[in-house]
């Protein structure tokens, strides 16, 4: 059984909304994007490159589709993490797309949640979810997300889309790792855990 991860940047208020660039995704208004690259450096490009490298396929939404194949089939074959990302095969969740052009991208047909479990059912290395915010809340609703990849950017964007959105099941997390970056980005990882654990804090329970 291969694991669904989602790799994701957010803001410290949650946001995953156009952080590359102030085009990147407008809908609803939106006209913070870029919020990321003032603070990227080339330890975090390593580190995704490193995160990247233990995909065995993508998993994307449509707008994320859009915005990855008209950029990285761009770089060389040097770029850490270009070069990882135009060959490895990629399915994409999309209701208006057509034809996908990107090499190696499948466009996925049928239920989405039968779909990505039939993925899942497959061999090979992590299922890596980038962005894709509106599939992220699919995956969610269906239970499909075994671990979570979060960069947590020190900025406030204020509104936008969030990566736990509105019916998000409640779930146990376990960290798995953690790091600090430059400028002080947050990076955790973490792993499902169960069922959420619930109990009291506070002088007359004992427990403080």
């Amino acid at each position: 059984m291969r694991k669904l991860v989602v790799t994701t940047f957010v803001s410290l208020d949650g946001v995953m909304q156009a952080p590359g660039g102030p085009d990147e995704d407008t809908e609803g208004g939106f006209t913070r994007g870029g919020w990321v690259a003032p603070l990227m450096d080339e330890r975090t490009i390593e580190l995704m490159a490193t995160l990247t490298s233990r995909a065995g396929a993508l998993l994307l939404g449509r707008r994320t589709y859009e915005t990855f194949a008209a950029s990285w089939p761009l770089t060389g074959d040097d770029d850490q993490v270009g070069s990882l990302l135009n060959p490895m095969p990629k399915y994409v969740a999309s209701r208006t797309l057509k034809t996908v052009e990107w090499r190696n991208s499948t466009l996925l047909t049928g239920d989405l949640p039968d779909a990505v479990r039939a993925l899942k059912a497959g061999d090979g290395g992590e299922i890596q979810v980038h962005g894709s915010c509106g599939l992220v809340q699919s995956l969610l609703r269906h239970d499909l997300v075994d671990e979570f990849v979060v960069l947590t950017f020190p900025v406030l964007v204020g509104s936008g889309k969030r990566l736990f959105g509105e019916g998000t099941a409640p779930a146990g997390l376990r960290l798995v790792r953690s790091a600090t970056l430059a400028g002080g980005v947050v990076l955790g990882r973490y792993a499902r855990a169960g069922e959420p654990v619930y109990g009291a804090l506070g002088p007359e329970t004992g427990n403080w």
